[in-house]
């Protein structure tokens, strides 16, 4: 049974101070934006965890290992650099979404994401040490199958994005909807999944899905770990035994 740890970054008064004392330059706003994501990146990433930018003012952690003092300077490191502050709700279930959910109402329940008053909320609970395993985490690195052949090399990159994000964006409804899990888009055709404990027919079903679909062949890794880089790397090296095979699934899961 997996044990997936999800923390919900959001920046407060965010949509408020776009336009305070004026609106903003739009190029200003996607500087602050993408600086703040590759930040959370690295913090999170120094310890193992991922961060996916979903909406850029909100973001979602997967931070399996990643303590609540972690998190407390995690806050501390981005009031310091940033004109923003920013909310972390956490909490930890078998099933992705179920852990997403609560960890949106922690931050709900301390107040409106534009809420002024409502400043670097640090609210929920993390997987406690003894309680971790090594399992605790299923990550599936998706891809699609031929890309550059199919689409890179024969449309316009306009055409060509959305052909990737029709597969992506079926692929993210699907898992959402059949397996409780939640599917990020990480650039070029790669898509990283947050899983239950999944076998390789759910992994099947959801490729074929996708393929009757929208006509987006897919492929995929996936690896267990006790953290999103360890499961990461794992569901990485999977993948990469797919292009060696030309399997569409390959699973690496610990005894």
């Amino acid at each position: 049974m997996t044990n997936t740890q999800v923390t919900h970054i959001q920046i407060d008064n965010y949509g408020p101070w776009t336009v305070t004392p004026e609106p903003r330059r739009e190029v200003d706003l996607q500087t602050l934006q993408s600086r703040l994501y590759a930040d959370l990146s690295q913090l999170f990433g120094n310890r193992d965890g991922y961060v996916f930018f979903t909406r850029f003012d909100n973001m979602i952690a997967v931070s399996n290992g990643i303590d609540m003092d972690a998190h407390a300077l995690i806050q501390e490191s981005v009031s310091n650099r940033y004109p923003v502050t920013m909310s972390l709700g956490i909490a930890t279930e078998p099933r992705p979404v179920s852990a997403l959910g609560t960890a949106t109402e922690h931050l709900q329940n301390a107040g409106s994401a534009q809420d002024t008053n409502r400043r670097e909320i640090l609210k929920g609970e993390v997987l406690d040490e003894e309680s971790r395993r090594e399992d605790d985490l299923q990550i599936a690195h998706f891809d699609v199958d031929d890309a550059t052949g199919k689409y890179t090399d024969q449309l316009n990159e306009f055409d060509t994005f959305i052909n990737i994000e029709q597969g992506y964006a079926e692929l993210m409804q699907y898992m959402r909807r059949a397996h409780d899990s939640l599917s990020f888009f990480v650039g070029g055709d790669n898509i990283i999944a947050v899983c239950p404990d999944l076998n390789a027919d759910a992994y099947h079903d959801a490729i074929e899905h996708v393929r009757t679909t929208v006509d987006v062949q897919l492929k995929v890794g996936v690896g267990q770990g006790p953290n999103a880089s360890t499961a990461g790397m794992v569901a990485k090296h999977a993948l990469e035994r797919c292009r060696e095979t030309g399997d569409s699934v390959h699973l690496e899961l610990r005894e």
